[in-house]
């Protein structure tokens, strides 16, 4: 397989730990976001859409976004499963992943914020703040969620799932942008025990090759 992500974005992120956590190998191909590489020809021909992560399967089919990836990843290789066996379960979990992956990260990714300030003439400190207030809002939405569940290692029970792959990548982001995390007792300690995993730590900005300070 081949995967096509750029180090700090959080999408590519979610699908690294979910290689990870499979123990499927992969080829790294960076997509350099800021340079603009995504716009290129060479990657619309990979990604019509422009965006990363796209996995490349053995077979040669191409696959956007990060949660049908990740999905699918968990259809093909099935241990250890990221989405619980009970379909009450399962829409717990799938329903914690698209509380960032659909309601926080759309609202601050790299495109956005380069729109407030390119576009709008957003200041810098400003566009900041709309970061940590949009990240904090939905954290918070998180973990009055997670208080509603039974209390496990992780997000939801034991092991870790989607939403835990996606819970991460978040956390990262919010304090490269120093965002308050205060109050979010349940949110953090998920994030915590995730990092006590190899997996987590595997797929992490700083252990891509593309990785820059």
């Amino acid at each position: 397989m081949k995967l096509h992500n750029y180090f700090r974005s959080s999408a590519s992120f979610r699908v690294r730990i979910a290689l990870e956590l499979k123990g499927v190998t992969y080829e790294y191909l960076p997509v350099h976001l800021v340079k603009g590489e995504h716009k290129q020809e060479a990657y619309s021909a990979v990604s019509p859409s422009g965006l990363v992560p796209t996995l490349v399967t053995d077979e040669g089919e191409r696959i956007g976004q990060s949660m049908a990836i990740i999905e699918y990843l968990d259809e093909t290789h099935p241990q250890p499963p990221l989405l619980p066996r009970d379909p009450l379960g399962r829409a717990r979990v799938r329903a914690l992943a698209q509380l960032i992956a659909c309601e926080i990260h759309p609202l601050n990714n790299l495109r956005v914020l380069k729109y407030l300030v390119r576009e709008l003439k957003v200041p810098e400190e400003a566009k900041n703040g709309w970061y940590r207030h949009w990240v904090r809002d939905g954290l918070l939405a998180f973990e009055r969620e997670l208080a509603q569940l039974p209390r496990g290692t992780y997000c939801y029970g034991d092991t870790p799932t989607l939403a835990d792959c996606c819970l991460v990548p978040q956390i990262f982001n919010a304090q490269r942008f120093k965002t308050d995390l205060s109050g979010l007792d349940r949110t953090m300690a998920a994030f915590d025990n995730c990092m006590k995993h190899p997996a987590f730590q595997k797929a992490q900005p700083s252990n891509c090759p593309d990785n820059e300070p």
